[in-house]
């Protein structure tokens, strides 16, 4: 069965960091349409930080765990803790395993999902990052029960975040500052949902180019 290894994967967040920061204007553009306008600052302020403490050599669940100290100790706002325990519950799912296969890449995103779920109150159809990081588990375990190669469940799985992150335009914003904007949060992108279409992106791809290595 493909699979990649933990060890020495670290720069796949360091690579995902890279994106985040060159695309914060993008972020705090799309959040200044019906939220606080600031999305992108902090989340690069925290990638930053984290990227910059990734030694070369780092594994996967070593990177993802400095990450989510940066974010949950350092960055304010909802944010932070949100995508902190993210990286902190797939890290521990991971942190034992030598070599990650489909089975397994399932198994830390849901972990993944399950920690944002303990902190934050938001679901699928509310406007939030859940309405890229949600189908994206679901579409990757349902890959792997399919007994799909990894490469597919890789490519499916970013496919099915960005899909989700693209529905947020049709929908009313259900929680947070935008919540207070009703129908008037129609029309726009969540960036919540950006940014962690962009992080699914960035992990599937960068654990792709690793396969066999």
């Amino acid at each position: 069965m493909a699979s990649f290894p933990n060890a020495a994967s670290g720069a796949i967040v360091r690579d995902i960091a890279a994106t985040i920061v060159e695309n914060s204007a993008y972020l705090s553009e799309i959040d200044g349409k019906i939220g606080d306008g600031d999305h992108g600052v902090n989340m690069s302020k925290g990638f930053r930080r984290a990227a910059e403490r990734i030694d070369d050599g780092a594994s996967l669940s070593g990177a993802m765990s400095i990450l989510s100290d940066v974010l949950i100790s350092e960055i304010g706002g909802s944010m932070g803790p949100l995508y902190g325990m993210l990286f902190a519950e797939m890290a521990e799912a991971i942190e034992d395993r030598g070599e990650i296969d489909a089975p397994a890449f399932a198994a830390m995103l849901r972990a993944g999902l399950e920690g944002v779920a303990a902190v934050g109150s938001a679901k699928v159809g509310d406007k939030t990052m859940m309405d890229a990081l949600v189908p994206a588990v679901e579409t990757c375990e349902a890959s792997v029960n399919r007994g799909e190669t990894l490469e597919d469940v890789l490519s499916a799985t970013a496919a099915a975040a960005e899909a989700g992150r693209e529905s947020t335009r049709d929908m009313v914003a259900k929680v947070g500052r935008a919540s207070r904007l009703g129908e008037r949060s129609r029309g726009v992108l969540d960036a919540g949902a950006t940014s962690c279409a962009m992080i699914v992106r960035g992990l599937c791809e960068g654990s792709a180019a690793r396969i066999g290595t």
